[in-house]
Parts: structure tokens; sequence; C-alpha cells
């Protein structure tokens, strides 16, 4: 079967590399942050340092955003951070929302899924959207910052070097080469966001540790026209690849993403011929009575990997990503968990950039990561164990689940792909004594560590009644929600405010006089 390839339906802009002027090849200009790596997770982490008026420089490789749609699946929590950054509005005008899924074995539907939404919630649960859409919005929005963020293009870093914990001056040496020239840059802080095959990670002598799998996925892109609707699908032994695990995701523009797991005795390298990946492309199609033209777009290779390093701060430089963990891309936590590494370790390194805390807070920030990644590997791990059983014990189990499933609804929750979910860091070093202290006196709610819920509210501006949101209260500063009109509290409530203005902590206060839940009088 003979096809042609089409190009994506998505022209990127190219940018050339620059060398900044040089004093016996090192930049004289030392740098507060520099990001290693300009995907998702780097420019998250520029945008949210950015918010907080710290600069920073982005070392990115290649010239452009990325190629094949890779990362597809961005969650509610995702889209929270992102509007928080202001970069949102992109990704739910492009973006496809849906809520939930199916799931066959053979031609039988056996299992169903949906994600928490109703009118409480602002944002939808999912939304599907391919990498390099996510990337060309985030860098929309890093250009719209360019006093605070600047761009290294074409740019490669060769080796890291940091000074002694002794050292006053602390900080690391980037050796860096752009086209011909080799160069230098210090930094205070290096992050790195440079992937799965971190050349920071490396450098260093650092190991990621877990568990890998050795099923392998052929991932294609291709272009159809169809008005069938967006969810996930997933198809266990289906006719079209007996023996093994189908997905399926509607993408914007047209495109639809293809995961289809290969048997063992097939060669990786032979997998993705376009002449073997075509006709089982088309077997897909069949099965799922898609009669339209289509084109492939993109093929590649994946194996899954459930891996992370055992601390997420060295001294001067942190790991953020897919640099400090590799997670299964089943339950789409991949480039979900590096957006909140970015979120979480933007506003602590932006507070020990701005003098507001010490150095030591970047140590919660490796605890709670390290905690989150350690709950999403866990859930990763269960979901490609079924996805893709790695022992004979574990195919007979999936076998037994997907053979009862049509008629005994008791097993059904065992196909569920566990979908990503925002993490509570009931154990952080923040919260606590907080949660210790507070645990007589708060019974319901959100505890200490938890994503604060979204709820609709009702705002006075300017004597004027808006719709809002809970989370549109939030800001690049630490925020006060006071439920109480209590006078008794008012001493109490000065004082606060007092006390982080004389400390120079960014600070906003709300309280239930200008925002009211909807429905309230």
């Amino acid at each position: 079967m003979s096809r042609s390839f089409k190009p994506y339906p998505f022209s990127p802009r190219r940018y050339g590399g620059a060398v900044p002027p040089l004093v016996d090849g090192r930049d004289p200009v030392r740098r507060s942050v520099a990001i290693v790596g300009g995907g998702p997770v780097g420019m998250t982490l520029a945008l949210a340092l950015a918010r907080q008026g710290v600069r920073s420089v982005l070392i990115e490789a290649d010239d452009s955003v990325c190629t094949g749609s890779r990362a597809i699946c961005i969650s509610r929590r995702s889209l929270e951070i992102l509007k928080r950054l202001g970069a949102v509005e992109g990704f739910l005008q492009k973006g496809l929302p849906w809520t939930g899924g199916r799931s066959f074995y053979r031609d039988a539907e056996v299992f169903r899924f949906s994600m928490h939404q109703d009118d409480e919630q602002s944002l939808p649960p999912m939304i599907n959207i391919a990498q390099y859409q996510i990337e060309q919005f985030l860098l929309d929005e890093l250009e719209r910052h360019a006093d605070l963020i600047e761009i290294r293009w074409q740019t490669r870093v060769t080796a890291i070097g940091q000074r002694a914990a002794s050292d006053a001056s602390r900080g690391a040496t980037l050796d860096l080469q752009t086209g011909d020239t080799a160069w230098q840059m210090e930094a205070d802080w290096v992050v790195a966001c440079d992937g799965g095959r971190s050349t920071i990670r490396e450098a260093l002598g650092l190991k990621l540790t877990g568990t890998t799998y050795e099923g392998r996925y052929v991932i294609v892109d291709i272009e159809l026209h169809s008005d069938r609707a967006t969810e996930r699908l997933a198809y266990f032994d289906p006719p079209s690849n007996p023996g093994s695990t189908v997905l399926v995701h509607k993408q914007p523009d047209n495109v639809w993403r293809i995961d289809y797991q290969l048997r063992d005795d097939e060669d990786p390298q032979a997998a993705v011929e376009p002449g073997n990946v075509m006709p089982r492309v088309q077997s897909v199609l069949d099965a799922m009575g898609e009669t339209g033209e289509w084109s492939p777009i993109w093929i590649t290779v994946y194996k899954a990997n459930a891996l992370t390093l055992e601390r997420y701060r060295h001294g001067s430089v942190l790991f953020a990503g897919d640099a400090a963990h590799l997670v299964p891309i089943f339950g789409v936590r991949g480039a979900n968990s590096g957006i909140d590494d970015a979120d979480n370790l933007g506003w602590k390194l932006g507070c020990v950039v701005n003098g507001i805390a010490s150095p030591e807070l970047l140590d919660s920030y490796s605890d709670e990561r390290v905690f989150a990644a350690r709950e999403n590997l866990s859930y990763g791990m269960k979901s490609t164990e079924f996805m893709a059983p790695p022992t004979f014990a574990f195919e007979l189990m999936r076998s037994a689940v997907l053979g009862l499933a049509e008629r005994h609804a008791a097993v059904r929750p065992l196909i569920n792909p566990r979908q990503t979910h925002p993490i509570a860091y009931v154990q952080s070093p923040l919260n606590r004594a907080a949660a210790e202290a507070t645990e007589s006196q708060f019974t319901h709610g959100a505890a200490p560590g938890s994503v604060l819920p979204e709820c609709p509210l009702k705002s006075i501006r300017d004597g004027e009644l808006l719709d809002m949101h809970l989370t549109d209260l939030l800001a690049p500063c630490f925020t006060a929600l006071r439920f109480s009109a209590d006078a008794s509290q008012e001493s109490a409530w000065r004082d606060m405010q007092e006390d982080l203005a004389s400390r120079a902590i960014p600070f906003q206060r709300n309280h239930r006089g200008s925002c009211k839940r909807r429905g309230q009088r």
C-alpha cells in the first residue's frame, strides 16, 4: 500500500542561533536563571519566573518548536496553571475538550469512564492538542515577555561546572555551542528541562532509577476528516491488531493519533517502515468504521519507562520534567507532571532570586515533586502493566478481566486508565506543622497541601457584579481568603498584612464581602 506523507497543518517559525557579545569566550553577563530545554516545561518555568519579575535565559538546541504530536493531552490542572500564567486562551480555542473514553475487548465495549465535570468548573477536565501547538502557544506568550525572557536558539550545552557549596558566589558555569562558536555562560541557578536524554543529568553523573518496560508502541499521526466525538478510545486484542492494544485520540485540524503495541517478535526498526505501518492503520480505521480518505504525517516508536531521580535539587542545579522523571504515557502524566513541576519550582525559585526566601526553600520543591513523581509512577505502572502485560501472569490477569467485563460490572474498574489527577502534598515540610495544628479546627474542605478546589463566584468590582471563579483570584503572590466578618479578627488580619508588607512579601487579600459564591445574597 502506497500513501504519500502529508505535512502537519502547521508552519513553525524558524529561529537562527546568535551568540551574545563575548569577552575571552565568556558572556560577561551573569544570569539569575538559565533554563536548559525549550519544551513545554522549560517555557512554562520561564513564564512563571517572568510573572514574578525574574529574568531568565532559555537555551534550546533546535531552531523551532518540536515536530510530531508527542504529548497530546493537557489536563485541567495544567490548564489552571497556564491560566494563571496568561497563556491559556490559545489552548482553549484550539484544543478539543473531552470528558471520558471507552475501552473495547475485541468487538465488544467493556468499559466506559468519565472525568469530573460540572458547573463548578471553569475549565474542561482534558483537552487534546499536539505538542507542537502547545509549544507554539507558550512561545507566543514568551515573546510578549521579551524584556524578561531571553531565548538562545540552536545552542547546545556541552558541559556544566558547579562551584563548591562553600563558595559564596555558588552558581554554575555552562559550556555552550552555537554553530561553530564555543562559549560560556555563568548563572546563579540552572534548571535542567532538557528531556529524557538530559545532557545536564548525564554531565552530573546522575541516574534515573525505577522500571523500564520491554514492550514498544508505534505512534502514528494521520490526517483524517471525521465527525466522530473526541474521546479516548482503547482497543484490546482487536481484529486489526490481534493480541495487542490500540489507542486512538482525535486532535485539532483533522489530525488523529494512533498508538498500537508491537508484538514481542516484531523488530522496532522494521515496524516503523511505512509499508508495515499503513496496513495496520487501515485495519484500525476499518474496525472503527472510519471510511474517509487518510494520509500519514508522522511515525515514531515509544518505549514505556517508570523512572525518577532520587532528588531534583543538586546544589545550584534543579531538574524538572522528563529530565527528572520518565512517566508512562498511559494516563497522560508526562507533560502534565512536567508543567506541575514548573509551576511548583517557578514560585519558589522566584522567591529565592527576589530575596524573599532562602535557597533552602528549593529543597521543598524536590520533596514535593519527588513525592508526586512516585505517585504518578505508581498509577502509570499499573496502567502500563494492564495495557502491555510484561509477564505471563499479568497477561493472564488481563485476559480474565477483559473476558469477564462485558457481563460483570464489578471487574470493569480494573480497566480504568487512571487518568492524571492533582497531587496533594500531604507530607510536605511546608505544611506538615500547619496540618497538625489545624487538624482539630478544619474537618471539611481541602487539606493543607491540596490543590485549591474550584467554585464559581460573584465579585463586586467598581460597583459592578461580575461572574468569576475562585481560581481567578490567584496571582503571582501569596493570596489570603477571609471568610469571616467577625470584628474580633480584624486586629490579627491587619497584623498579618503589616508583617508581610514589612518583609516585602508579595501578598493580596480577598474577603467575603467582595466575593460571594453564586446563588448567595
